[in-house]
């Protein structure tokens, strides 16, 4: 039995620092696969490399990430176990029934929530996800809210760990953020 497998890169680039994402998503029948590498040359620099397990539904099975800085070498796993989540490994209850993760330093992440609106026709969307900061490599439960503000356009607002940061997305065919307003 052969999979088909469809290949597609997206670049990022920061607007409020020196910095630029690729990610390459494939798409097969079962499955996807996002594969990114983040470089920041803020406060040292660091190379960030993130690598996704998705469901065909655009579910977060597991996100694998690694950071090097000046500081060494840092590396984190987020998995999903039943309704909550498991860091390294290790059972976190304080993340059960969050969404799906969010990391701090790619507009990648935005695309989950964009698609559940966009499945269950929603005009707005508030939801918790497992908070991924990239700074620290710390996964916290954070709160965050998705309205429409037209098409192909929207605002995210950020609700407890960033309270008062609002930003508008622009998106494209495939629901991938192509600008994330003061940021990407």
């Amino acid at each position: 039995m052969t999979m088909a497998h469809e290949s597609q890169v997206v670049f990022w680039q920061r607007q409020d620092m020196p910095g630029m994402e690729r990610l390459t998503l494939t798409v097969s029948d079962d499955a996807l696969l996002a594969v990114s590498t983040v470089i920041c040359v803020k406060d040292g620099g660091f190379r960030l490399d993130h690598r996704w397990t998705l469901s065909r539904d655009w579910r977060t099975q597991a996100v694998e990430v690694e950071k090097w800085s000046n500081d060494g070498h840092d590396r984190l796993t987020l998995e999903r176990a039943g309704s909550g989540w498991k860091v390294d490994g290790m059972r976190r209850p304080d993340l059960d029934e969050t969404d799906e993760p969010d990391l701090s330093v790619t507009p990648f992440c935005n695309t989950f929530p964009i698609r559940r609106m966009m499945r269950e026709r929603l005009g707005s969307l508030t939801l918790e996800t497992c908070y991924i900061d990239a700074a620290t490599m710390r996964v916290a439960r954070s709160f965050q809210k998705y309205e429409w503000v037209a098409a192909n356009h929207l605002r995210y607002i950020d609700l407890v760990l960033s309270i008062g940061f609002e930003s508008d997305l622009k998106i494209d065919d495939m629901r991938l953020v192509v600008s994330y307003q003061q940021l990407f």
